[in-house]
């Protein structure tokens, strides 16, 4: 037999050990310690501590509170701006057919159209903050989302598993 066939010989046989030996070990389950640190208990945040629980689909969606009203918000990192859709903005009391779109943006859904506006406003579990620039994205959205310009002012917001804190 040539060098090369002994060759392909170890390595089937090396390769056929090496798996019997993962198929038959059983690892230690991992263990993972858990601290309880305010506003991060489990379940369901308490009002007024900024913080907002991570909902059964892996998102971390914020009930917030703009100029008053309630808007429910993806909180998205990756969105420049807080994002609102059309029908948002006018539950706003905004008069979304006097905007004139000045901004072209890139949404999961393409390319679309969006006018810049400036909310009163936006509190989120006790975390508000006053005049943040948000736009108002013509098409493409099925949510508003809560973005940097929010995000990025606040003080710190730290991510656990489970929970988004915000500290304005």
């Amino acid at each position: 037999m040539s060098s090369l066939g002994r060759l392909a010989v170890v390595a089937g046989a090396s390769a056929i050990v090496s798996a019997a030996l993962v198929a038959t070990l059983t690892p230690e389950p991992l263990r993972m310690a858990r601290f309880g640190v305010d506003g991060f208990a489990a379940g369901s945040p308490k009002p007024g501590s900024g913080a907002v629980a991570k909902g059964p689909d892996g998102h971390f969606w914020a009930d917030a509170e703009v100029n008053g009203r309630p808007v429910r918000f993806l909180v998205d990192t990756g969105a420049t701006a807080v994002a609102l859709t059309p029908r948002d903005a006018e539950r706003l009391g905004i008069d979304v057919a006097a905007l004139k779109p000045g901004y072209n943006v890139t949404t999961v859904g393409g390319s679309a159209r969006a006018s810049a506006v400036t909310l009163a406003s936006v509190s989120v579990n006790g975390a508000k903050l006053e005049n943040v620039q948000a736009l108002v994205v013509s098409e493409g959205l099925d949510v508003s989302l809560l973005g940097m310009s929010y995000l990025g002012r606040l003080t710190r917001f730290e991510a656990t598993r489970d929970t988004l804190r915000f500290e304005p």
